[in-house]
């Protein structure tokens, strides 16, 4: 498509171009992927966003671009900064959440979508018992888990903004 066939609009969906459904579907599917962490949901949303604008070509549709790329790359620091924190004051190791990746991309393939998180939880309880022993993993383990649920949740949070800045684009361009 180029700019100007962007600007044809289809009559039943009251004035909304098919590149702009397309786009709302990519930022849904980006939106899901922040929380099914299978596809990468906040970069789904960043290039459907940069798609549009570049089929758009104007100033305002790059100051959406922009506004909403500067939402995403805050919420891909934030998303680390503060779990991270949380982590260490409760004093897990980068190795333990390692090792919890690690078993959680082999349960993905074991047991398909359900395998992520348990493949994840039992390998940093793996790596905390070994740490800590049986009665101080448990705990470890739950402060792991909401601290990954946290940075999960701060990642949405940014990428959805991320999309409320191009349906304002959209209504305003």
């Amino acid at each position: 498509m180029t700019g100007a066939s962007s600007s044809v609009r289809c009559a039943n969906l009251g004035g909304v171009s098919g590149l702009e459904i397309i786009v709302a579907v990519v930022i849904a599917v980006g939106l899901i992927g922040v929380v099914v962490p299978m596809l990468p949901g906040s970069l789904l949303v960043l290039v459907a966003v940069v798609v549009w604008a570049t089929e758009m070509t104007g100033r305002s549709a790059w100051t959406v671009a922009a506004l909403a790329g500067g939402l995403v790359v805050i919420g891909g620091v934030v998303k680390y900064l503060v779990p991270g924190r949380s982590l260490q004051r409760a004093g897990v190791p980068n190795s333990t959440l390692f090792l919890g990746a690690a078993l959680g991309v082999v349960g993905f393939f074991v047991v398909p979508v359900i395998g992520l998180p348990l493949g994840f939880v039992l390998g940093v309880y793996v790596a905390e018992w070994r740490r800590l022993g049986h009665d101080r993993a448990w705990p470890a383990t739950v402060q792991a888990v909401r601290a990954v649920g946290l940075g999960i949740l701060i990642e949405f949070l940014f990428a959805f903004l991320a999309a409320l800045v191009w349906v304002v684009g959209v209504v305003l361009t």
